[in-house]
């Protein structure tokens, strides 16, 4: 599920606060990812945390080029060939060093 909220995110641009807002939001997307209206729906920082531990473990690029690969071969949708490269891809050092502090202390910066 935690990857499906990764296309979501790369499909529609969306910040982690944004993605958290809109699963919360639209019924479409709590669908596509397989939550009821009860299921607690991943908060900013656990998706944050998720594609980081992706990154850092240099698996995020294969689990996007298999997601396009397999799009692909289905042929059915739109989003084909546009995902290998995610369009939210972090920047390096972006952090400022509250933000930082922020995140050690388990707060969202």
């Amino acid at each position: 599920m935690m990857f499906k909220v990764l296309v979501v995110q790369a499909a529609n641009t969306l910040s982690d606060e944004r993605t958290e807002f809109l699963i919360n939001d639209r019924p479409s997307f709590m669908r596509f990812l397989g939550l009821s209206l009860a299921d607690r729906v991943p908060d900013a920082r656990t998706v944050w945390l998720f594609r980081e531990k992706l990154t850092k473990a240099g698996a995020i690029g294969p689990l996007f080029d298999r997601f396009d690969a397999a799009l692909r071969e289905a042929a059915s949708s739109p989003w084909a060939g546009r995902l290998s490269t995610p369009l939210w891809s972090p920047r390096r050092n972006s952090a400022t060093e509250d933000e930082k502090k922020a995140i050690k202390e388990g707060r969202i910066p």
